[in-house]
């Protein structure tokens, strides 16, 4: 039968020695550089998402997405908060009542460290009662608080033609909500719009390229402390 030689020349033996060595360091440092990667990505070890959860006034509606106050936010953050990431989850067109069937899935995607919460207009431009929407708004916000998000609540006003009992119900409901479950609160986030035609589109009720500057000035004095906060 043949033989495997167990016996080699001490030349031989020490090439091979050799050879392992050199494959043992090379994966030492492999492994260390990928750790060290691993330790200066401030993305790998901080990364933290962001999701705006509205309707067309965040949808960017009547324009290209990158023209929207959201996507000025993310610019925003990439230069200042670089660790987070905005997901932008709005939908022209939404009710709180959709707002409610659709976020638990985007909060289990998305898993994020802030939500912004801007629902509610529609409901109110179509006259839908004070306490659904209320239960709505709640409803989200407490689905949120249990994820441990952060929410940031965004109010909104209404046309006069509405009736003065049925506008003052809605634009109080935001803020009596955010007190309720303590959470950050920007009023209206189209303060100081409305009231300049040309910053509002023809229809009347979404504002132009030029406002969204505008809007993200009114988020940013209450986004920005929570955004400070270090993530998990």
């Amino acid at each position: 039968p043949s033989e495997v030689a167990t016996v080699f020349p001490r030349s031989c033996a020490l090439i091979m020695l050799s050879q392992i060595v050199n494959l043992s360091r090379n994966i030492r440092l492999a492994c260390g550089f990928g750790l060290l990667l691993f330790f200066l990505n401030p993305a790998t070890v901080t990364a933290a998402n962001l999701v705006v959860f509205g309707d067309s006034i965040s949808a960017a509606y009547g324009m290209d997405e990158d023209q929207g106050w959201v996507s000025l936010l993310s610019q925003r953050l990439a230069d200042n908060y670089p660790h987070y990431r905005v997901i932008n989850a709005s939908v022209s067109g939404e009710t709180t009542g959709g707002g409610v069937t659709r976020l638990p899935k985007t909060l289990q995607i998305h898993q994020p460290k802030i939500l912004v919460l801007e629902l509610g207009g529609n409901d109110g431009l179509r006259g839908y009662p004070i306490d659904k929407i209320r239960q709505n708004l709640s409803r989200m916000i407490e689905g949120a608080q249990q994820a441990d998000i952060t929410v940031l609540l965004v109010g909104m006003v209404l046309p006069p033609n509405y009736g003065r009992r049925y506008t003052e119900a809605f634009e109080s409901l935001f803020e009596s909500i955010a007190s309720e479950y303590a959470i950050a609160f920007v009023p209206f986030l189209l303060d100081g719009v409305t009231t300049n035609r040309n910053l509002i589109q023809r229809d009347g009720i979404h504002p132009t390229v030029e406002a969204q500057p505008k809007l993200l000035a009114d988020i940013w004095p209450v986004l920005e402390p929570l955004l400070q906060e270090t993530p998990d």
